[in-house]
């Protein structure tokens, strides 16, 4: 059940919906609507709201079959692990409400320290399920290299054929109930490169206000170089080495490499909104490696599994981190 909260605090969050995060309940004035951007907007708009706001929800970039597609294909594999309401199709991603949550885990930054399987013995199948999903020529093959994905990216980075997909990505479920992401930004991931890589955040199918969408701080680039910035200087003060610094940044913040688990306190603590949103398939959210983001727990109304996918693309001819040169496996240190 949702976060326990005082009188107070019981007021909706936002559009009359109440957005559970791992620490609780988002009060109004901690929530701001994240800008949606057509992708048919001038090369120099695009350009201008990514580099100001770190991020551009671009509207139905693409075909929505495409994603829906990918869906059903993803239900149908994890369809053996009981995962979904009998009677229903797997593209609808029903969760089965009469089953343990705790049984069916996501995967991903935060889900579980160092990247480690989460959840216990009675997860397994739905977890490995989960994790042989990511090398699914389905997925591999033919949604990770969306051209569509590819071309927008190449367009507004300005990289053209230097545009490459790193074949590292997640491919995250959330189930309804179970722990939301922490906040964190992408650069903690992708240290050993330059600070230059684009995630592209693709919701695989509707979510919902209240189903687990991501959401993004307000103005959270400019904070999230500020944290780095101040770790590089106390690093070089203390004498590290680069390499040294690579790793013990990670070292200083929560086991899973997130600035914090909750997002309601991180809020609190600097003074700035969540941005928040509902998706619809064929939506993609591009940010930069200092967009704070994290999501709110999954309380969809119709018990439906949020699924989405981040993919990373770097200009192939600077350095970047090549530790992502191969698919997502457990306990890969990264």
């Amino acid at each position: 059940m949702p976060h326990a909260s005082t009188p107070d605090e019981e007021q909706p969050s936002f559009n009359n919906e109440k957005l559970y995060v791992n620490d609780g309940l988002l009060r109004p004035e901690q929530v701001g609507v994240l800008k949606p951007s057509s992708p048919d907007l001038p090369l120099e708009e695009l350009r201008r709201r990514y580099n100001e706001d770190g991020y551009l929800f671009l509207k139905g970039l693409l075909p929505r079959e495409d994603v829906l597609k990918a869906r059903e294909e993803y239900f149908k594999m994890l369809a053996p692990s009981g995962v979904l309401k009998p009677g229903t199709q797997p593209v609808d991603g029903i969760f089965d409400d009469s089953k343990d949550v705790a049984d069916f885990p996501g995967i991903g930054a935060g889900a579980a320290p160092g990247n480690s399987q989460p959840g216990e013995k009675t997860a397994e199948k739905f977890v490995n399920l989960a994790l042989e999903a990511h090398y699914a020529d389905w997925y591999k093959e033919t949604f990770c290299k969306h051209p569509v994905l590819k071309q927008t990216i190449a367009r507004i980075s300005g990289w053209g054929d230097s545009t490459f997909a790193v074949r590292r990505s997640l491919l995250r479920n959330n189930t309804p109930g179970n722990k939301a992401i922490g906040v964190h930004y992408d650069q903690i991931f992708l240290r050993h490169g330059e600070d230059t890589s684009f995630t592209a955040w693709v919701p695989m199918g509707d979510i919902s206000l209240t189903g687990g969408g991501l959401i993004y701080l307000e103005n959270g680039q400019t904070l999230g170089r500020e944290v780095e910035a101040d770790f590089a200087r106390k690093a070089k003060e203390s004498g590290m080495s680069e390499e040294e610094a690579k790793y013990a940044f990670n070292q200083n913040m929560l086991s899973s490499g997130l600035l914090s688990d909750g997002p309601r306190e991180y809020s609190e603590m600097f003074n700035r909104r969540w941005l928040v949103t509902a998706y619809e398939a064929g939506d993609v959210v591009l940010h930069n490696p200092y967009a704070i983001h994290a999501s709110t727990m999954n309380y969809d109304p119709k018990n439906i599994v949020r699924l989405g996918t981040d993919l990373r693309f770097v200009d192939k001819s600077r350095p970047w981190d090549t530790r992502w040169d191969k698919y997502y496996e457990f306990n890969d240190g990264v």
